[in-house]
């Protein structure tokens, strides 16, 4: 959402309805409706698990805290809350719904509560479209009891995740949005740099709109993204109840800043609810929540379902069950930047240390498994400086090498590869920087067979 936009925005709210409409509407579950005609789901989530219990975390990473390790502070939107792992904040309701409900203490401290799926290549094929889709309450609460509610469902471009610096440009797509309890969703893309660009960040590329019918506050509403590359020029399309309000072309903007947001692996998708922050506070006309805020009203999500048509097949993830089976492994490099860069500290385990190459091309990181074994997967957790280009290569002697994976077109952060094969060395054999720095990996991790 404008979630990390470091934003303030006051869209206007043309038709929106301020305030709660006085009809209530039961928080019934509803099944997961099945694929459109002609779409594939390729992921979804329906939330059915016991009452008080976690959300599947094989499908979800719980963040906690005031930010990511190294991040920007307060999730870089000046929000308040501490994101928390207790089920008082993130549980099921036993009822088919994920509840995420912001509190506060005797102390005036705020928790909410914040999750991301795992995967993070969720893309339109070639020639098709995706969709992202989520039936959602947002929290039951409006006027000056909701000043800082800012519930979000949203995506952000894949290297993001591991870098947390290099937005806006690798895009983040607000499915919903809304703050203070206003009968309205927000639908925004942001891209480019910040602040001005393409994307007009902080802001962002975005329209609002009233919920139909019920209020977005007293009953589900489906909301829905599209990113539609069937067409010239591809398009971006929000939705909610399957009226579209908001599009973004193509042709909005240069190719390049197009390409940053659409050429890397895909996005990963989070919901959360915040507290405070500057987009509530714009709109408010000062700073949020207050002493009349209420706490304890949560967002409902019924379920998250993400599809795919057309051409292209749906994304396949690197299978996750195999073992870790590099860490601390003997591990050379064809050079170092210094000694506080060297190659060991690539398999160390810790993402506060780091190999770095010299500051040329090509360089290479190897690491020595200790008996030729399976192969299923490469992490590669880059810093800053990262490869545009490179291969992993496999080898069972060390010195007669195979390609098993290619990449001309990296983005940095974390990239998790299907990598296949059977070997004793695995190198990162980077062709081509992406800065004029050198090849800079925080972790090299490789994956063994799935038992």
């Amino acid at each position: 959402m404008t979630r990390h936009g470091r934003k303030v925005r006051a869209v206007a709210l043309t038709g929106a309805l301020i305030g709660s409409l006085l009809i209530h509407f039961d928080a019934a579950q509803a099944a997961l409706p099945p694929p459109p005609a002609g779409w594939t789901q390729v992921w979804a989530d329906d939330f059915t698990g016991g009452v008080n219990t976690l959300p599947n975390e094989n499908n979800w990473i719980i963040d906690t805290g005031h930010s990511y390790p190294g991040g920007p502070a307060n999730w870089g939107t000046g929000e308040i809350q501490n994101y928390t792992r207790n089920t008082s904040n993130l549980a099921h309701d036993g009822a088919g719904n994920l509840r995420i409900t912001p509190l506060r203490d005797g102390a005036g401290n705020w928790t909410s509560a914040r999750i991301e799926t795992r995967r993070t290549d969720f893309k339109a094929p070639a020639n098709g479209v995706l969709r992202i889709e989520g039936r959602i309450q947002m929290p039951n609460v409006t006027g000056q009891a909701a000043l800082g509610y800012w519930p979000a469902f949203w995506a952000l471009g894949a290297p993001y995740r591991g870098n947390y610096w290099n937005w806006p440009s690798i895009g983040e797509y607000d499915v919903m949005e809304n703050v203070n309890g206003i009968n309205a969703v927000w639908g925004v893309l942001h891209c480019g740099v910040s602040p001005g660009g393409p994307c007009n960040e902080t802001t962002g590329l975005g329209a609002s709109r009233a919920c139909p019918g019920a209020s977005c506050q007293s009953a589900f509403h489906t909301y829905r993204f599209e990113w539609d590359r069937s067409i010239s020029p591809n398009q971006l399309r929000w939705y909610v109840d399957g009226q579209q309000f908001h599009q973004v072309s193509q042709n909005q903007m240069d190719a390049g800043t197009w390409n940053n947001m659409t050429s890397h692996a895909g996005y990963f998708i989070l919901l959360n609810v915040a507290m405070g922050g500057a987009f509530p506070n714009a709109l408010a006309g000062g700073a949020t929540p207050t002493d009349a805020t209420v706490p304890g009203r949560p967002m409902l999500v019924d379920y998250v379902a993400v599809y795919t048509r057309g051409a292209g097949p749906p994304p396949t993830p690197p299978p996750t069950c195999g073992p870790l089976i590099s860490r601390n492994r003997p591990v050379t490099a064809s050079s170092i930047e210094s000694p506080n860069q060297a190659a060991a500290f690539a398999v160390d385990g810790n993402t506060g240390t780091r190999w770095s190459s010299a500051h040329n091309e090509p360089n290479w990181l190897q690491i020595d498994l200790g008996s030729t074994v399976q192969i299923t997967r490469v992490r590669l957790n880059w810093e800053v400086a990262y490869g545009r280009a490179y291969t992993i290569q496999l080898s069972t002697n060390g010195s007669t090498w195979t390609n098993a994976f290619s990449q001309s077109a990296g983005t940095g952060g974390i990239e998790d590869l299907n990598v296949s094969g059977t070997a004793r060395y695995v190198r990162m054999n980077g062709i081509s920087r992406a800065t004029p720095y050198g090849f800079s990996l925080w972790e090299m991790d490789v994956f063994g067979a799935c038992p």
